[in-house]
């Protein structure tokens, strides 16, 4: 723990504390390792606050002479205090739905599962839909998957879905498969599966792929109160992994209401800077208030295309897996021009998620047409070529990332297989953006990923696949931190420890640098500092 307190034993500053002065910090954070993403002074020892902005970033003793009667003053221990990380990509809405969900990913066994699933039927009334995550057979002694009779003996009365540990698979009960109509007779929708038994043909319970929406449409949404409640505990989780800032990739109208709660509650406990999808821009005159100076809606995302993970990525040659798909764009050009106008126009900042080299191409075209379009990103932007990153160069666009998706397209996805060596060895080419001078900022996409930044910075530092475009710690702390901060214009505020720079910090147990590179996940956050005040630990 670290010592806390007004007063200190400290003879250097026991001297300062008998005059008080008018320039005196509020709080100090001394004797640590400050790694500052400044490149003017690199490294420090301490840091003197003042209100919600960082005073002066120096040495112990510099920082004893702004410390007055009434600083309150955190001893670091040669801890390491970096920015605050800065998630540019995360769900917040999703993440909290999946709170409020079972959890799974502990189960070992169908029985524990059944064992939780029992406990979660006991307090939950009858009719009531039951939803869950994490499940995988492979941890499972039984090494099965398991089926709608499994759950079936625990909860008749209640509809159960429980998704799969990873990708777009569920396994439902008997009361689910009724009231979404399904039976042995009912055929999978295009890109799906009804998993059957060979011999009756009776559904097992597992649905896959787009299968999964005949249930999933059926679940009711959380009420506001509900969803607030949990969106709440998600922001609380979400500072407790260090991060002081968030990117919040709104899907839909809840989103900016939910937004909207929790600023009149003053429950937010960092940073928001809200992305809202294309068709939300023109309601955002209606009604939307945010008085709150942690929030604002700071852009707007353009869908270009789909995702790799289900093909749906558009390509200008076909997926090496299947000669017969090459994904598809979802706007024509004439849509993407019109809508990054009405953007542009609004004042907003134009996003644009692109992942296949043919969406990526769009986008670009696009921002090369668009005029007065100020600082402009792509989400997501994944297979590149040389051509396509001397574009983004040429535009100044700003390459959003989320390390830990990259990690999943060449471990679950099997990239190499979907695209050819030859495409894949462009897939998130970070070392290659970063040297041309590209600004590459990262996010977790959470809840499909996990949260904590510690384990994408060393994702992208240990990458296997293609280990030419491994990233150094450096580079992969200024991708959630100053380019992150970049990504949206704020870095003149935060995204570095210097002097009138919001006092947004995040203390670690270990240096990144001096640990192993695979041992980076395992550093832990001590303290996240948010405009001069700890929220973490709570």
């Amino acid at each position: 723990m670290f010592f806390k307190a007004k007063q200190t034993h400290n003879p250097i500053i026991d001297k300062r504390l008998r005059v008080a002065r008018e320039t005196s910090a509020d709080l100090a954070l001394i004797d640590g390792k400050i790694l500052t993403m400044n490149q003017h002074q690199p490294c420090a020892e301490a840091i003197a606050i003042k209100g919600d902005r960082i005073l002066k970033v120096g040495t112990t003793e510099e920082i004893s002479h702004l410390i007055g009667k009434d600083t309150e003053i955190i001893y670091l221990d040669w801890r390491t205090v970096v920015p605050g990380f800065i998630d540019t990509h995360i769900h917040v809405a999703d993440f909290a739905r999946f709170l409020m969900w079972m959890d799974l990913t502990g189960a070992s066994s169908i029985k524990e599962m059944q064992r939780s699933l029992k406990e979660r039927v006991q307090i939950t009334p009858r009719g009531k839909w039951i939803v869950g995550r994490g499940w995988d057979e492979k941890r499972f002694v039984e090494k099965l998957l398991p089926t709608r009779f499994d759950l079936d003996a625990v909860s008749s009365d209640n509809p159960v879905i429980f998704y799969y540990a990873c990708g777009p698979v569920c396994v439902v009960n008997s009361c689910a498969l009724t009231l979404a109509g399904i039976t042995k007779e009912t055929s999978a929708p295009s890109g799906g599966t009804i998993d059957k038994d060979a011999e009756t043909g009776e559904p097992s319970g597992i649905l896959r792929e787009t299968a999964t929406d005949l249930v999933w449409r059926l679940v009711p949404e959380p009420t506001h109160d509900e969803l607030a409640e949990a969106t709440i505990i998600a922001l609380e989780k979400v500072v407790d992994a260090g991060v002081t800032s968030i990117h919040w990739l709104a899907t839909s109208q809840t989103d900016l209401a939910i937004l909207q709660s929790l600023c009149k509650m003053k429950k937010l406990p960092l940073r928001v800077y809200m992305i809202i999808p294309s068709n939300l821009l023109e309601r955002l005159g209606a009604g939307v208030d945010l008085d709150n100076e942690f929030a604002h809606i700071g852009g707007v995302e353009v869908s270009v295309d789909g995702y790799l993970a289900s093909d749906t990525a558009a390509l200008f040659q076909p997926y090496a897996s299947d000669p017969s798909i090459k994904g598809k764009l979802l706007c024509t050009p004439a849509k993407l021009r019109a809508s990054a106008s009405k953007i542009i126009k609004a004042g907003l900042q134009l996003i644009m998620h692109a992942m296949g080299d043919k969406a990526i191409a769009a986008a670009l075209t696009t921002i090369e047409a668009s005029t007065k379009k100020g600082r402009v990103r792509i989400d997501q932007a994944a297979l590149l070529n040389e051509e396509l990153i001397q574009r983004i160069k040429q535009q100044g666009a700003v390459v959003s990332v989320q390390p830990l998706v990259a990690a999943s397209e060449f471990s679950v996805y099997s990239a190499v297989e979907h695209l050819g060596e030859e495409r894949a060895r462009w897939l998130y080419p970070l070392k290659t953006l970063l040297k041309e001078g590209i600004q590459v900022c990262s996010g977790s996409d959470c809840p499909m990923e996990q949260l904590n930044p510690l384990l994408g910075i060393q994702s992208v530092v240990t990458r296997q696949f293609f280990p030419e475009e491994q990233v150094t710690v450096d580079e992969a702390l200024r991708m959630y931190t100053l380019n992150a901060a970049y990504a949206s214009s704020e870095e003149n505020i935060k995204g570095s420890i210097e002097q009138g720079k919001l006092a947004d910090f995040t203390v670690l147990s270990s240096d990144p640098h001096a640990v192993a590179p695979s041992e980076i996940q395992k550093i832990t956050v001590k303290m996240t500092v948010v405009g001069g005040k700890v929220v973490f630990p709570h």
